[in-house]
């Protein structure tokens, strides 16, 4: 591997031209795709697999003319104070609203509050449901003012008019916040790099990486129904590690200008002793985003693929950009410890000087038994929120109270009570049934009597008369456990109904659905860590040549995500520091989060471990003691890592200040974690458990040994490579 990377990084270095021409050619032809690519329609979200999916898509055949997947919206009114919703001037303006709702070619239909009996008990709200043809995505501009205007013209009239449901919703911002990590980025490399041109390598071939992963995104979202969310997560992990493997690749390439080496075979050994980490960096990573396919939710499986996708060409871009980039940028790029226009940096008695990491690591290697204790302790108080968790998936109840949709969401609880905003749609199969209308009639009837129902519509069939639906409305809000008790227990009714009549009784709708998803979550996390921490254990093994080194590194990960999910859960559910971190409304945690932050978080620590820990591996496979190569691995590496995590913290914290509830519990999760990983569990844990077993870290079965592949990450075979390597090598790598 080793070889091969040193051989790349030459060719990348002499066909400089060549290599540049190539990735600006690739970005130029993802731009095109994007702006010639028709819009991004409709993003289905389904869970196979489950009974709310099923009975979605058994309406979908028995009710086609239904528009089970087309926008909805809630006009909601509520009477000026001392007045009701039945006073004939107010129910005026309600039928005015109604006729001008229904206007439109893609309005499917528009529900009149006074015969549908949607008037609150004590007439002061009422509201109007409206249906449309097609997706809130694919709803015209139009379609979307002539609704806020029909809303402004009651408002006009007097009344209080609220708009909920999914017809207005917008396009997530992701703020400024995102244009301050980036700028943090960029301070942080200048301080660590030491001059302008240096910093600028990093941060130009993540842009240009980011750039043509999220416009290769954008060209496939309508055929590949790719969603908003998708292309913010492949920007978040792309920035983050294009910036952090450019960064170990240009600080290795200094280092071994520092060591007197001419700037092609300083490039050569850079690329193919940081380069080897960096693949197999990517490759932990790029397995824990693939990975996400095992849960078998296609929305969450493309953006997994997505941003796998975007870390493939970060990878690749730092392999062969980056070589490209510092042969133009020549002398501008100094040798690690000469003198900085920039910084005044001088390579004199300071150099001599232990630097921090050294003196760091030299009093975890001490005290080894106190640090340990330290880290595992306090990570331990950070993940004590964990036992508290709930999962869910938001709805207009978690927007903040400034949106239309909130506001719609509290008048719809203040006047038909908190489960009106989630009630279940229960649909009813009875084709193989004797007497359909019966087996309808025994489900309503048993519904009534379940604990925890407020009201039970009458059973609508279908026009063969085989399948009937009936909307059943909690006493509970959509997130409560008492509404999850409720669909549990309808569920269980339905399988008595079944052996009584053959019909077949399904729980689906919005809230059903969202129960059903987190329940799914639940399921795959444990088989989905089992794979994912499995191949990347197997990976390590081969990377450091030892048993207890990967099964140190995935220990310290359980503890680095379990603390990131408690801190996620005291800020996003207890509300701890909500107001700093921008959060309007508290509530569950997204039921993705948890295999989410596991995957991605998981990645991410396999990134600092390999990286520092090669470091370590080197030095004792060059003859140092086990101490002193932690001590040495700190030294060399401990500067680059802590700046690439703090990199990487800042890129992620950047989308704390998106408008989207999920991209923000992610940004926030994500940057925790990395606090979590690469400070306390990498700088302390690590070391100090590598102090304490000695040269047992390094131990290997010789079977085992004689096994596995040489993957080389050391470096070793670059011995063999002379000062000026054959001029024939670029044939032969492009043979290979």
């Amino acid at each position: 591997m080793a070889t091969f990377l040193y051989k790349l990084g030459r060719l990348a270095f002499r066909r400089r031209h060549f290599v540049a021409l190539i990735w600006v050619a690739l970005l130029t032809l993802a731009g095109v795709g994007a702006a010639s690519a028709p819009a991004a329609g409709t993003t289905s979200f389904s869970i196979p697999g489950t009974e709310a999916q099923k009975a979605f898509d058994l309406l979908e055949d028995r009710f086609p003319g239904m528009s089970a997947d087309g926008a909805t919206a809630r006009v909601v009114f509520k009477a000026p104070d001392g007045e009701k919703m039945t006073d004939a001037e107010n129910k005026a303006t309600v039928k005015e609203t109604v006729r001008e709702l229904s206007d439109g070619s893609e309005v499917a239909s528009v529900a009149d509050p006074y015969q549908a009996q949607a008037v609150s008990k004590d007439g002061t709200v009422a509201y109007a449901a409206v249906s449309y043809d097609v997706s809130g995505m694919e709803l015209e501009d139009s379609t979307k003012e002539a609704l806020e205007e029909a809303a402004q013209n009651a408002r006009d009239a007097g009344l209080t008019v609220e708009v909920g449901g999914d017809a207005l919703q917008a396009t997530p911002e992701t703020g400024t916040t995102e244009i301050i990590g980036i700028a943090v980025a960029a301070v942080v490399l200048v301080i660590t790099l030491g001059s302008l041109v240096a910093a600028g390598l990093p941060l130009l071939t993540a842009i240009i990486g980011v750039g043509i992963g999220v416009a290769t995104i954008t060209a496939l979202a309508n055929t590949l129904e790719l969603g908003s969310t998708t292309s913010t997560l492949a920007m978040m992990i792309g920035l983050a590690v294009g910036i952090d493997y450019a960064l170990f690749i240009v600080s290795r390439y200094r280092a071994e200008l520092a060591e007197g080496r001419d700037r092609e075979e300083a490039i050569g050994r850079a690329v193919g002793t940081a380069g080897s980490a960096v693949v197999f960096a990517g490759l932990t990573v790029v397995i824990a985003l693939a990975g996400l396919a095992v849960v078998n939710i296609p929305m969450l499986t493309k953006m997994g693929f997505a941003a796998a996708g975007t870390v493939v060409i970060a990878v690749l871009i730092a392999l062969t950009m980056i070589p490209a980039l510092l042969g133009y940028a020549g002398r501008k790029v100094q040798p690690a410890g000469e003198k900085s226009k920039l910084l005044g940096r001088r390579k004199s008695s300071a150099q001599n000087k232990p630097n921090m990491g050294t003196r760091w690591a030299s009093f975890v290697v001490r005290r080894p038994v106190a640090v340990l204790l330290f880290g595992i302790i306090g990570l331990g108080a950070a993940a004590a929120p964990v036992g508290s968790l709930e999962l869910g998936l938001p709805d207009d109840g978690s927007q903040p109270t400034s949106t239309t949709q909130r506001r719609a969401y509290d008048l719809l609880s203040e006047g038909f009570g908190p489960g009106f905003n989630g009630p279940l749609m229960v649909v009813v199969d009875a084709k193989s049934s004797d007497d359909p209308q019966a087996a309808a009639a025994t489900v309503t009837d048993e519904i009534k009597d379940l604990e925890g129902v407020v009201t039970v519509a009458p059973a609508a069939p279908n026009k063969a008369g085989d399948t009937y639906t009936i909307t059943v409305i909690p006493d509970s809000k959509p997130s409560s456990t008492e509404t999850e008790d409720l669909v549990h227990g309808i569920r269980d009714a339905g399988a008595d109904i079944k052996a009584d009549t053959d019909a077949e009784v399904l729980v689906t709708g919005t809230t059903a659905m969202n129960i059903d998803f987190s329940q799914k979550m639940n399921d795959a996390l444990i088989p989905y860590l089992a794979l994912v921490v499995g191949l990347a254990f197997l990976l390590l093994i081969a990377v450091f040549r030892s048993i207890l080194v990967p099964l140190k590194a995935a220990l310290g990960f359980l503890l680095s995500v379990l603390a990131a999910l408690g801190a996620v859960v005291a800020v996003f559910q207890w509300g701890w520091m909500a107001d700093l971190m921008g959060v309007e409304e508290t509530g569950p945690i997204m039921s993705m989060m948890p295999i989410f932050m596991v995957g991605v978080v998981f990645g991410l620590a396999m990134d600092y471990e390999v990286f520092l820990v090669t470091r370590m591996r080197e030095a004792y496979v060059h003859g140092e003691k086990p101490s002193q190569a932690v001590v040495t691995g700190f030294r060399h590496g401990a500067r680059v890592v802590t700046a690439a995590a703090v990199i990487m913290m800042a890129v992620f914290a950047g989308f704390i200040g998106s408008s989207e509830s999920m991209v923000k519990m992610i940004g926030f999760g994500l940057a925790i974690a990395v606090f979590f990983d690469a400070f306390i569990v990498r700088m302390a844990i690590v070391p100090a458990v590598l102090a304490l077993l000695g040269d047992k870290a390094w131990w290997l079965p010789k079977w085992l040994d004689r096994a596995l592949p040489n993957v080389d990450v050391e470096g070793e075979g670059l011995k063999a490579q002379s000062k000026d390597a054959d001029p024939d090598e670029e044939r032969e790598l492009v043979r290979v």
